[in-house]
This record gives C-alpha cells, structure tokens and sequence, in this order.
C-alpha cells in the first residue's frame, strides 16, 4: 500500500474533542443494552439473550461492518449455546486483523432491596452510569464500537467484533464456538475487553489471571436426621463434620493450608490497604487475611473460598442432627499453576481431614486456566502506549484476581495471536453485584485508546505481533 495516501494518525486530542459531540448518542445506545435483561442462565428467559444479541448485531450493522451474523456453538451435551454475534470488515492487503472480544450477557441482579435504581434501568448520577452489565460487559461492546465510529475512514487494518452471549454463565459453548467459526475469528491481535483499570483516570492492562478451580461435595454422619435432644452430644451431625472440614482450608491467617497449590509473592505494583478496604468494604474490625503484598494475595497466589452451603435457613429450621450437607469450594490458582492439578489436591486435602469417620462423597467439578501475558509481545508495548496516551497517564500492568478461562481456549486456537486484555471497570464498578456502575470519564478515555490502539495497529504489517496468525509463537 502506498503510505503517502494513508490518513494522517489521528491524535488522542483530536479523537477525544470528535468524541465529546458524540458521547450523548452513545451512552443512549448503552443505556438500550443495558435495558435488556440478558441473563444467561436456564432458571432466566433465554428470549432477553436472543433480543440482546439482535440489537448488538443491529449497532454492528450501523458501525459498517459488512459481514454481520448472530451464531450458536454446541454444549457439551449438544444442546445449543446461547447467541453470539460476529461482524467482520475484511483487513486491506498487507494489513492485520483485529479481534474485539465482550460479551452481551449479564450477571443475575441479586436483591432488588440492595439497588439503589432499578437495575436494567441505566442512570447516571455524578460521573457514573448505573445499572447491570453497565461496566461489565456492555461497556466493552460499546468501547469497540465507538472507536470505530472514531476512526471512520482512517481504520486501516481488518476488524471481528466477537460478542459472546455467555460469559457470565461459564461459557460452555465457547470452546465449540470458536472451533466451529474458526476462520470467522481468525485475527492476528485479540482485544478482551473484560478487565479494569487500576484506580479512576489510570489505566492498566491486564498481565495475568488466575485460573479457577470449583469442586461439590457432600459430607455425611447419619442415614437420616433425627432429634437433637435425643442423640446432641453423642451422634455428629453433618454440620459439625462439615465445618470442621472446612476449617482445615485456611491457617490461622487465613492463608490457603491446602498442600499442592503454589504461587508466587512477586508483583510489580501493590495495593494501599486503606484503598483495599474502601474498595472491598470490609468492616473496620476485620482483619485482612493471607501473607506477602496485598496485590500477591489477589493476582499470584492461589485462595479457597465457600461460595456454596447447603444448610436450612434460619427461619425454617429445627431442633434436628442434618445426615448430610453439602458445599461448593471455589479456588483461584495462581498464573502458572494447573487447575487440575489443583482440583485434585483439594480433593486430597479433603480426604485426609473428613472428621469423625464421616463419609465424603464428590459431586461435579469445573476448571479453568490460569493466564500471563508475554512482556517481550511488541503489541502489548503498542496497547500500553496507546492506553497512556488516551488517559494522559501512565498505563500500569496489572495482575487480576479473577479468572477469564476461554482465553485458554483461544491460545488453542488461535497460538499465533497476540492477546490483550483490556475494561473499562474500576474499584468502584461493583461488577456482579448491586449497584453496579461505570465511570463515565474512563469509559471515554477507553474509546480514545481503543481507537489510537486500532489505527497504530493499522500503520503495521500484517501479523503485527510477529507471526503469522495461527502460527505458533
């Protein structure tokens, strides 16, 4: 291609003063998706998913993508996943292609009681926008889309919008989907954008992510319940065995007391404790829990929690000895660590510290990869300094807590590719639970970078990271 009839490189000031005239039309099409209560769960109306994914297709029909569909990929068990929708604009000659992953879903709300809107009814109030899937993870459909509006026709490289409609449910069908559409999402740069930045005005992007390894089971001291007053005292009930056993997860500290699950106290950049419990809001009188530097205990070491107790309720509960009780245990693993293996040492661990003689019975499992990014990828040096210049701050690289399993499932893929991790959440986002909300002035810087990202991408050769895509690095 000849360079001299390229457009000049848009500047971050020039995309920020386009931006403004337009950010009233795009936080109303944000407030459209987040009206739709896209949960993808099966006790939920799989038709707010279907409506979600048409009007994410509509606005990709808008934003000139030429090839627009919304497609399906089987569950394990082969029933059909829920909609996705893929629009691609073909790379010119010599150009690269980039992916820009979001997903459409959403978390369930909770209690309404705990909102202080309603909360597929977006609002802003300050500087935040509120509602469900608000930050997480509708905003990243529209950083996508608005950077292409940005750019018009100074994008000079190929574009896959990849809009799942999934995530939040666990993404069962996604490893299907992207070997049965394997050559609509091929690209040479992959953007997620399902992550957050460092504080409000300071952008991160993302180097790891835990994996996530979760395990049922069942622990049982009687063939059926009886009466506490006539055998209290003598007989176990399975709420002491069981809780006994989960004491064994953590030492004193708190810290993870399950033998076999490594990680590492080595981080570039670490939390300030009063920010962690602003953010966090644990209780003045609880103390945090773990060893090493606070951002360790989050990115690069493995943690254990409860999420799941099978127990009557206060409120419909009886002078009774339960036979049997079950949990869900869930484990972050720590980038480098393999998630099978750590399901495996928990269920080592819980064998050999069952209390009582009682019996332990194991029911379903799940896992997923942890993930570190490559700091020698050229392309993530371009994405550090397209988010610096489109903040006007320094862009920090970040470990995450969370888990984003698939992207194991795209280095299978797609090997060649280089991945980016990228959000527009933040420590105030509340991201999965009430309240949730977007910081409107990041949102904004979001879209800047995206597009300086998208047009310093377009000025190099095609498989900028390197190699060519699918290639193995």
């Amino acid at each position: 291609m000849d360079t001299e009839s390229q457009p000049a490189a848009p500047t971050a000031a020039e995309l920020r003063a386009q931006l403004s005239e337009r950010m009233p039309a795009i936080i109303a099409r944000l407030r459209e998706l987040v009206a739709i209560e896209s949960i993808a769960w099966p006790s939920m109306d799989p038709a707010n998913v279907e409506a979600s994914a048409r009007r994410v297709a509509e606005l990709a029909a808008d934003a000139g993508f030429e090839q627009v569909e919304v497609l399906r990929g089987k569950n394990p068990d082969g029933t059909d996943g829920y909609p996705a929708v893929v629009a691609r604009r073909p790379a010119p000659a010599g150009r690269p292609t980039v992916v820009l992953y979001a997903h459409h879903d959403v978390q369930p709300t909770g209690s309404p009681e705990d909102w202080d809107s309603e909360p597929f009814e977006a609002v802003v109030r300050g500087d935040r926008l509120f509602g469900r899937g608000a930050a997480d993870d509708k905003a990243g459909i529209m950083v996508h889309l608005a950077a292409l509006e940005l750019l018009g026709d100074r994008l000079d490289c190929g574009v896959v919008l990849f809009a799942e409609g999934e995530e939040e449910a666990g993404s069962p069908s996604f490893s299907d989907f992207i070997h049965r559409y394997r050559d609509r999402l091929a690209g040479d740069v992959i953007v997620v954008a399902d992550s957050g930045n460092w504080a409000p005005g300071v952008p991160a992007l993302t180097s790891s992510l835990r994996g996530m390894a979760a395990l049922e089971f069942t622990v049982r001291t009687l063939d059926h319940a009886v009466h506490s007053g006539m055998y209290g005292g003598v007989v176990p009930d399975a709420a002491l065995a069981m809780t006994r056993l989960l004491a064994t997860l953590h030492g004193p500290d708190g810290s993870v007391a399950v033998a076999g699950l490594g990680g590492s106290h080595e981080v570039e950049v670490d939390y300030d404790e009063a920010q962690v419990r602003t953010d966090s809001g644990v209780l003045d009188s609880t103390e945090l829990i773990g060893t090493g530097p606070l951002s360790s205990r989050v990115w690069t070491q493995p943690s254990i929690t409860v999420i799941g107790l099978d127990i009557p309720a206060v409120d419909s509960s009886s002078n009774t000895l339960q036979a049997a009780m079950r949990a869900k245990v869930s484990v972050r693993v720590a980038p480098g660590e393999d998630p099978a293996a750590a399901l495996e040492a928990l269920r080592r661990h819980l064998s050999a510290h069952v209390p009582f003689g009682a019996t332990l019975t194991f029911g379903p499992s799940e896992a997923g990869s942890p993930w570190r990014a490559d700091p020698s990828d050229p392309v993530v040096g371009l994405a550090r300094e397209a988010l610096t210049d489109g903040f006007g701050a320094p862009c920090e690289l970040t470990g995450l807590g969370g888990s984003i399993p698939f992207i194991a499932d795209l280095l299978e893929v797609f090997p060649g590719a280089s991945i980016l991790v990228t959000g527009v959440e933040d420590p105030d986002s509340r991201a999965h639970s009430a309240n949730e909300s977007l910081y409107l002035p990041d949102f904004e810087s979001a879209i800047v970078s995206e597009a300086l990202l998208l047009a310093r991408l377009g000025a190099q050769p095609a498989a900028a990271g390197g190699q060519e895509p699918g290639r193995p690095r």
